[in-house]
């Protein structure tokens, strides 16, 4: 199992939130409020988290592949719902890796 985190500072997490999880549900389960989002994505599923000033990214998958797929997937989303604030992609850092919890 794999977990992976990102944070991407911006004042409108909450909006991407709703973008993000609004998008994802077209196609996979999701939910969402102002503070929070989930979507199960087919790679491994998201959780997004408003938190001061930032928007926080959870990926859970159960290999690299599965991982890197989910990240691409929010990646090149986030490119497109916030390119005003010239985001160019996430820096994501492994919380958990093979045989470790996370």
């Amino acid at each position: 199992m794999f977990v992976t985190t990102a944070r991407f500072v911006t004042p409108h997490a909450a909006k991407y939130i709703a973008q993000l999880c609004k998008h994802f549900a077209h196609k996979v389960p999701a939910d969402w409020d102002a503070a929070q989002g989930r979507a199960a994505l087919p790679s491994g599923p998201v959780t997004l988290r408003a938190e001061d000033g930032a928007l926080l990214v959870r990926i859970t998958a159960e290999d690299a592949k599965a991982m890197i797929q989910s990240r691409f997937v929010v990646d090149s989303h986030l490119v497109t719902f916030a390119h005003r604030e010239g985001f160019t992609g996430l820096h994501w850092q492994i919380e958990a890796g093979p045989g470790e919890t996370g």
